[in-house]
């Protein structure tokens, strides 16, 4: 066996029992209970309440709406605010250090989606929908003004307008 061989054979030696240590680590910290704390999912809806207001650990929410409905989710780290008037509809909901706000006024439907850390913008006015979903590292925003997605995990589309994008592509200038 030559010097080169020895030392292909001890580097893959190594790099099986450096493997191990890991596998063995990880299902003994799963075993044991380690790992990152979630905070209770909090739910916020107006009406009944003009002003819902909600924390639990580090998940927070807000719903207000006047004459209107608004209903705001979040867990794991997350916030979602919603605010509605007018006959309006707003639903917000954000995970994992995401983001997510959502407003409506005068019969429009804004719904936005913050997953696993994104940030997500949603505005409808009149007989208008619209969608943003962003995830990790992402954004969205849908608006009366237009679209705009950035970063690879973002979609938004905005119906009376017709203007949608996603992943960063289909943007409308602001």
């Amino acid at each position: 066996m030559s010097i080169r061989s020895f030392r292909s054979a001890l580097t893959a030696r190594r790099s099986f029992r450096a493997g191990v240590l890991v596998a063995v680590g990880v299902a003994s910290a799963a075993l044991f209970g380690g790992g990152t704390a979630t905070a209770a999912p909090v739910t916020c809806v107006s009406p009944p309440s003009a002003n819902d207001i909600l924390v639990s650990d580090t998940a927070s929410c807000g719903a207000t709406a006047e004459g209107a409905f608004a209903r705001a989710y979040a867990a794991d780290s997350g916030t979602a605010v919603s605010v509605a008037e007018s006959a309006g509809a707003a639903e917000a909901h954000a995970t994992g250090f995401g983001t997510a706000l959502s407003a409506a006024r005068d019969g429009g439907r804004s719904f936005a989606y913050a997953l696993g850390g994104g940030l997500s913008h949603s505005w409808a006015q009149g007989p208008a929908t619209t969608l943003s979903v962003a995830g990790w590292g992402s954004g969205a925003t849908a608006d009366t003004t237009g679209v705009t997605c950035v970063g690879a995990q973002s979609f938004a589309v905005n119906t009376a307008t017709g203007q949608w994008c996603a992943v960063g592509v289909g943007s409308t200038p602001r």
